[in-house]
């Protein structure tokens, strides 16, 4: 069975009735986070909604006033994901997301003709792709692309577009002949109905259940970003096509503009100019390694000679690092004192070391850790790892200092707190 949607793509809204209505859970991403959202699967008798299928995200849109989340294909039938219920027998209004659509038929159609011409013109095989949120991708069983055959590929392409080719539905039997002529990647297991075959005039034939474009000069434009490294020595070919060309073009103006402004440089010096400046950051940062580490030992020698230092010492660095840390710690004999060493914002996220007898530490890191939100290991008498909040420092360090008291009379046990900014 074809959808409407399949017989014609381009239908935006449409009247139906509903068949059936389940309740049903499906994980939707909220905020960027999965959750699992409670509702009803609805089939109706007939959908210009999608249901995802082919390398082709589903669609969406409105049955009467309800928000359709999700369409998926079970067999010959459409589940529509609702979160409210529907009446069996109720007729329905259906209006579809027609920008989300537009955007899958130029994708999709895209990639058809992209596929067939690298293989026409190079013999480069299609073997998946992925039709993603700004950009799309194409598999190729081939280890490279050379530069040229890329541009050579590209302005095939937008030809065809440019020659207005018609692209046609076939709907054959499974068992006529034809269907063994045309490109295919197989049937799925539960595959029901006639095959549906979409034809590019002269160009292409293949098997696909998606959407498409009734004419290739409605891809208006295809622009191929590149290639990468594939899977199993394949090429990933990127590629956008239609109105995402526009949005790219726009983001990519936009963005240059923004550079324009912030590096006080024309376009073309852009990379020179980043160049150099990187060069800068890293000698800049080298710089600032070598002088932490010169404070690092001048701290640690100030607490050492210090003749009323105690057993506690308590220090927080906000531009300090792992390696900071250790050297404080391998400059003062943890054996007699307990270090506290932190690093990173005050009341963010951060470094943490702590040190001493290995007795105490096994016994103090897990508290420690606790108060931090953090993740460490022990090893050799030190604690160390990242903390997700400094913001119970003050405590931390009051925790430490009263069980250094425990270790030492109260004459002995001195406090050294350190805190730089």
């Amino acid at each position: 069975m074809a959808f409407q949607c399949q017989r014609d793509c381009y239908m935006r809204e449409f009247d139906t009735s509903v068949v059936s209505c389940c309740p049903a859970e499906l994980k939707y991403e909220i905020n960027g986070k999965k959750e699992t959202v409670k509702g009803f699967n609805i089939k109706l008798e007939d959908t210009i909604l999608f249901p995802e299928g082919g390398g082709q995200p589903d669609d969406r849109g409105l049955i009467g006033t309800v928000p359709v989340l999700r369409v998926t294909r079970q067999g010959a039938e459409a589940l529509h994901f609702v979160g409210s219920p529907l009446e069996v027998g109720q007729p329905v209004h259906l209006q579809l997301d027609w920008e989300r659509r537009f955007d899958h038929m130029q994708q999709h159609s895209g990639q058809h003709l992209i596929t067939a011409l690298a293989d026409n013109m190079f013999g480069y095989k299609t073997t998946s792709w992925e039709l993603g949120r700004q950009r799309s991708l194409i598999e190729l069983d081939t280890p490279s692309v050379k530069p040229t055959q890329l541009q050579s590929l590209e302005e095939a392409v937008n030809e065809k577009i440019r020659a207005q080719i018609p692209v046609t539905v076939q709907l054959l039997s499974i068992h006529d002949p034809a269907v063994e002529k045309v490109r295919s990647r197989g049937l799925p297991d539960d595959h029901a109905g006639p095959v549906r075959i979409i034809d590019i005039e002269g160009t292409d034939a293949n098997m696909c259940c998606g959407t498409h474009v009734s004419n290739l000069s409605h891809l208006q434009m295809i622009k191929l970003l590149g290639t990468e490294k594939g899977k199993k020595n394949k090429t990933n070919l990127i590629f956008v096509a239609g109105n995402r060309v526009l949005k790219y073009a726009e983001k990519s103006y936009s963005r240059e503009r923004s550079l324009v402004s912030l590096l006080k440089t024309g376009p073309d010096e852009h990379p020179e100019v980043v160049e150099k400046l990187q060069k800068s950051v890293k000698l800049l940062q080298k710089t600032n390694l070598s002088l932490l580490r010169d404070m690092a030992v001048l701290i640690a020698d100030s607490f050492k000679n210090n003749p009323r230092r105690g057993n506690f010492f308590s220090l927080h660095k906000k531009e300090g690092d792992s390696e900071f840390m250790n050297i404080v710690a391998n400059e003062i004999n943890t054996e007699e004192t307990v270090l506290f060493l932190t690093a990173g914002e005050e009341k963010g996220p951060g470094l943490f070391l702590l040190a001493g007898p290995s007795g105490p530490m096994a016994e103090m890191g897990p508290r420690v850790l606790e108060m931090l939100q953090g993740k460490g290991a022990a090893k050799n008498g030190r604690f160390q790892g990242k903390a997700n909040s400094l913001v119970r420092r003050a405590e931390v360090e009051d925790f430490l200092l009263q069980y250094c008291k425990q270790l030492a009379s109260e004459e002995e046990c001195v406090e050294h707190l350190i805190n730089h900014q």
